[in-house]
């Protein structure tokens, strides 16, 4: 039974320490590839990079580029090109993380937008699908991407933490969704449970969003309380919970999902121990 996880933060400084024992213990776990996370130029180059050093077989690590909402106000003139030179490497499958987050407002709102036009028009000019970021902004993320949804190859809403009106106007824009340990949390994560039975088997993927969103269902809990790829089965076993499946079915649905999307080649035999 093999995973992807569609969204980790390896750049980041508390999984970036040792990179390669992360992935050691993800591969151990049966997550078998991974899509690291880039969020702002120079994340999106140490993750490109980490693919390289970490990945001899390319088959294992992928990664996206993009400028986080709340690195909008960090956007210049060079960005485009910069980004643009990027998401024209092997390693890269999508654009992002890019969005709008109305929740911390770590940008302003107008420049979010503005950074959001720049990577939908980055991503109809390569072909690559999004990989987006929304928190409090559902409402303004679907009308800024409907007039052109028919012009973008796919798109997939990262770490789903909204309400049922959110997730059927996504459905209805036929993006994709993806899952964390957001769902694992007892304080602000139930209403996801009865709303993951609603996503589309073809549309439905799941992430770690390490070393974040540690799954409060995990026992025993990890010292430090650091989330790792590692735990994504974890994930998994409530996901599947909610919407009545196997682990295997839904571990099989997820993967082939994530492979299609993000145009991975299945693991050889020989890799996928």
């Amino acid at each position: 039974m093999q995973l992807i996880d569609i969204g980790v933060n390896l750049t980041h400084p508390t999984l970036a320490r040792d990179p390669r024992a992360v992935l050691d213990r993800a591969y151990a776990a049966g997550v078998g590839q991974l899509v690291l996370t880039g969020t702002s130029l120079a994340e999106s180059e140490a993750a490109l990079a980490l693919c390289r050093e970490l990945d001899e077989s390319r088959q294992r690590l992928f990664c996206t580029a993009g400028i986080h909402p709340h690195e909008a106000s960090q956007w210049t003139s060079e960005t485009a090109d910069r980004l643009k030179a990027l998401l024209g490497e092997p390693e890269v499958r999508a654009v992002g993380e890019c969005g709008l987050d109305f929740n911390r407002d770590l940008s302003p709102r107008a420049q979010q937008e503005r950074v959001l036009e720049e990577h939908l028009q980055l991503a109809m000019e390569t072909g690559l699908p999004l990989f987006l970021h929304e928190r409090d902004a559902d409402q303004r993320l679907v009308d800024i991407l409907r007039p052109v949804r028919d012009r973008l190859s796919a798109a997939v809403v990262h770490c789903f933490t909204g309400e049922k009106r959110a997730l059927y106007a996504y459905l209805d824009l036929d993006l994709h969704i993806g899952i964390t340990g957001w769902i694992c949390d007892e304080r602000r994560g139930t209403h996801l449970q009865p709303l993951v039975r609603e996503i589309p088997a073809t549309r439905l993927m799941l992430e770690s969003d390490a070393p974040y969103l540690l799954p409060r269902t995990l026992r025993p809990k990890p010292k430090g309380g650091q989330n790792e790829p590692a735990f994504l089965p974890e994930v998994l076993r409530e996901v599947a919970r909610h919407r009545g499946v196997s682990l295997g079915e839904l571990a099989s649905t997820t993967t082939a999902c994530a492979q299609q999307f993000f145009a991975m080649a299945p693991l050889e035999p020989a890799e996928q121990g």
